[in-house]
């Protein structure tokens, strides 16, 4: 059963699914299992059929939000519900529900708070300080969608879905020979302003990015292969030379302008047969 994520997400690939999904390797042979090191909002395993996916991200909120409504189902999709009211959609409030999500430790608030914030907040965007404190700004929208179908829809998954929470190299570490990888890691910057990569703690840098290459080649030796999405560039041209490269204009909508989302190539790289 297909479904769309119910979190907005910078660079979520929810419209590139087939343009991702016709470039697999492996093309024409069963796929039990699906792995996604970078999970983001899950686009892509909510779009496709596998018997099983394994989800892994190093944002700790996300992996405790998709446990949370792996285990609580639709009870937490109706608490989560309590936080979208007229009341709630200002600024004073957002910012007092913003503090408050940094100072829990409770893992079912923090992750109704963690939706509230992802509908309310600017642009969907997910960012936390050199402190590990979220810090997006209010958004300003008129009546934020609660996303209860999409949630009720990762729901009806969640008993083939396992979840991790680390570096991307702990999924791969799991790779079959039955399984297909795809990693969506915070891309290259097109400039030293451009960068979106603070999602979680430490940030994802070139060093990074050149591991996650070395790894892919080596990880589709033992599966049926890994796809990379990133920005075309030079240096992920560079790193990605030993895959089929593939490419494709995407438009880009995480921007505080709207004059300044623009169209730009998002590059493929393909290991495996």
């Amino acid at each position: 059963m297909s479904s769309k994520p119910f979190l907005k997400w910078a660079g979520g690939k929810a419209k590139l699914v087939p343009f991702i999904c016709e470039n697999f390797p492996a093309a024409g042979r069963p796929r039990k299992r699906l792995i996604e090191p970078f999970a983001g909002s899950a686009a892509v395993s909510l779009a496709l059929e596998f018997d099983a996916y394994l989800l892994n991200d190093a944002n700790p909120d996300l992996i405790g939000l998709f446990q949370t409504l792996k285990q609580e189902g639709q009870a937490f999709v109706g608490y989560a519900h309590s936080f979208f009211t007229p009341e709630n959609n200002s600024e004073s409030r957002f910012y007092e529900l913003r503090e408050r999500f940094n100072g829990s430790r409770d893992t079912v608030e923090r992750s109704a708070l963690f939706v509230y914030l992802n509908r309310h907040a600017f642009n969907g965007l997910c960012r936390y300080n050199s402190k590990g404190a979220f810090n997006v700004p209010f958004g300003r929208y008129v009546a934020p969608y609660f996303p209860e179908a999409e949630m009720l829809g990762f729901v009806a998954k969640s008993d083939r879905i396992e979840l991790l929470c680390g570096d991307f190299q702990v999924a791969l570490n799991q790779a079959q020979a039955d399984d297909i990888v795809y990693c969506d890691p915070p891309y290259v910057p097109l400039s030293e302003t451009a960068s979106f990569t603070a999602y979680a703690k430490g940030g994802f840098d070139l060093d990074d990015q050149n591991r996650l290459a070395q790894a892919a080649q080596q990880t589709s030796e033992q599966s049926q292969g890994v796809l990379i999405s990133n920005h075309d560039t030079e240096f992920t041209r560079s790193i990605y030379r030993d895959a089929r490269l593939k490419t494709v204009m995407v438009q880009r909508n995480i921007a505080a302008k709207g004059s300044s989302r623009q169209r730009v190539g998002e590059l493929l790289a393909i290991y495996g047969k």
